[in-house]
């Protein structure tokens, strides 16, 4: 048996990294897995592996900014699939900068991506959840969202502990329906978000010096952590916070 068998899940930012790890082994423990993202062919192409290795994937086109995109994602589950049990809000931006080299448009950009895009997720996925009669949400916060660093970016460090945040008022708020919400708090991971700091050899060794452990996080390692919290394994825990990051934040 999967760990997840019988349940159906979406998962934004589905389409390549963490989140594309995250509907492989969803998919692999038996769930039916709704990629959701804006880059199509990356999407597809997930799809199609899963697709090939047995699972069951749908990609779609999804801004999570835009209420009108959320609204038609759920009816697209619930229309094919029956239920909507998990929410993964994966899909983020990250941009490193200072608070003097951040720009209005910057930071309006990344609070839409990472904090709207949680809230709009959160908001239209609970009413399925509730006609399924319960679910579980799992927001992808960072240890950006806990303590201070000074290359998160401040407008990314804003929006991860928005996350954060959000994430335990939705769990008081609809633990009565049986729906549970955590967050997960990554410390370094090797993904296509992360690329452009792992490029610059000093950099990385200064990025990887904060970690206790030596190394970054590969995408499936986190994944293990949110399947945990997608799975019924974790029934006992909403709104708490699940680090997975090395070691960087027990300094």
């Amino acid at each position: 048996m999967g760990r997840l068998d019988g349940k159906v899940a979406i998962i934004t930012g589905g389409s390549r990294g963490q989140g594309a790890s995250e509907g492989i082994l969803f998919a692999k423990e038996g769930a039916k897995v709704v990629l959701a993202d804006i880059l199509d062919a990356e999407g597809a192409s997930v799809e199609a592996q899963i697709r090939e290795e047995g699972g069951d994937a749908t990609y779609i086109r999804l801004d999570v900014t835009q209420e009108a995109d959320w609204v038609r994602a759920i009816e697209l589950v619930e229309s094919s699939y029956g239920k909507l049990d998990v929410l993964v809000n994966n899909a983020a931006i990250w941009v490193p900068n200072t608070v003097e080299d951040t720009t209005e448009e910057e930071w309006d950009r990344m609070m839409a991506i990472n904090a709207k895009g949680v809230f709009l997720g959160t908001k239209h996925s609970i009413p399925a959840m509730r006609r399924a009669g319960g679910g579980t949400i799992v927001n992808i916060s960072s240890i950006a969202g806990l303590v201070g660093n000074p290359r998160s970016g401040v407008a990314y460090a804003a929006s991860k502990g928005a996350v954060r945040l959000f994430t335990k008022a939705t769990a008081i708020q609809h633990a009565k329906d049986n729906i549970r919400c955590n967050s997960v708090h990554p410390g370094p991971i090797d993904t296509p978000m992360t690329e452009s700091s792992r490029r610059d050899p000093s950099q990385h060794e200064q990025r990887l010096a904060r970690v206790p452990m030596g190394r970054s996080a590969g995408p499936e390692e986190v994944a293990y952590g949110v399947l945990f919290l997608a799975s019924d394994e974790s029934s006992y825990m909403t709104g708490s916070e699940m680090v997975i990051d090395g070691g960087v934040t027990a300094w």
